[in-house]
């Protein structure tokens, strides 16, 4: 019978039974372990305030855009304050356009050469990659899984996400404006993988855009909605009826996006940023369009150098 046994082992691949499997599960852990080592890696070389360095020049990039004799931002339409159509003169202005104009004059050298595209939140990053828009101006979170897709310029404002609620509602705060209850947020939000990670929402309801959770609440189709507080400010100065809760989640910031293939550009929009902010117009954009909304002076709200 031991040499039966030992001829089956020898016919099973010349070595004893059972000894390839281990070594494939051993392989099997040995790659999840190398997996999973590169995955904290990678997280720990990923540095939200990390961008290239700020410069004047025109590379490949910025030629190329020039060359089509327009820049292509998307922005929101949406949001009060940040990027919202004017029903009296129908054009879009906030703080965040202030910045895209002048991002887009510096580069182009011409504000007419300056097309502002509105882009719906779930559809910023497939509007880079696929050429739609140059850059993206439009209140967007850097964090390290849209760094992967695209590139971010430095920061250019500090935020966090809040919680709105109707004004008759009993919460609180924000565990209270959430636990059990229908909590609307945007697709392709931080908002939302906010909401998630939380795992107490009874409900949770995508929408477009941002400002259609404010819609549904007013309908009495959800209990709170998500968002940046600037969005969030936004929306409780525009609809007297709700109100901010209490507490704030997930400190962040926001930034310019654009393709990855582009550093000159990126360079360049990193220099508009650093003058924008030198010269003071960022403060005064601030001034005009957040400080009734947020109360908090300019500076809260800066990223500073890192």
């Amino acid at each position: 019978m031991a040499l039966l046994a030992a001829g089956a082992a020898v016919l099973a691949g010349g070595g004893p039974v059972g000894a390839a499997p281990t070594a494939a599960a051993g392989t099997t852990a040995g790659t999840a372990a190398q997996q999973g080592q590169q995955a904290q890696q990678d997280q720990a070389d990923c540095d939200v305030y990390k961008s290239v360095p700020a410069s004047t020049e025109d590379g490949p990039a910025v030629k190329a855009v020039k060359a089509k004799r327009s820049l292509v931002i998307g922005v929101d339409q949406n949001s009060y304050r940040w990027g919202a159509r004017n029903p009296n003169t129908g054009q879009i202005e906030g703080f965040d356009i202030d910045l895209a104009r002048a991002i887009g004059t510096a580069v182009m050298g011409d504000p007419d050469k300056v097309v502002l595209k509105p882009v719906a939140t779930a559809d910023r990053i497939d509007a880079i990659k696929k050429g739609r828009v140059d850059l993206i101006v439009r209140t967007m979170t850097i964090n390290c899984k849209r760094m992967e897709d695209v590139a971010f310029s430095k920061p250019y404002f500090n935020i966090s996400q809040r919680v709105l609620v109707p004004k008759a509602s009993p919460a609180k705060n924000i565990d209270d404006a959430i636990d059990g209850r229908t909590v609307c947020a945007a697709d392709g939000s931080t908002a939302l993988n906010v909401v998630k990670d939380k795992k107490t929402a009874g409900r949770i309801v995508t929408v477009e855009n941002q400002l259609d959770c404010l819609v549904l609440m007013q309908l009495g189709k959800v209990d709170a909605t998500m968002t940046d507080n600037g969005l969030a400010a936004g929306q409780a100065a525009q609809d007297q009826t709700v109100r901010i809760v209490d507490g704030e989640a997930q400190p962040e910031v926001i930034g310019v996006a654009m393709l990855k293939e582009s550093p000159d550009l990126t360079a360049r929009v990193n220099q508009v940023l650093a003058d924008y902010y030198a010269r003071g117009d960022w403060a005064r954009s601030y001034e005009h369009w957040l400080k009734p909304y947020m109360l908090n002076e300019a500076d809260h709200y800066w990223p500073g150098t890192h």
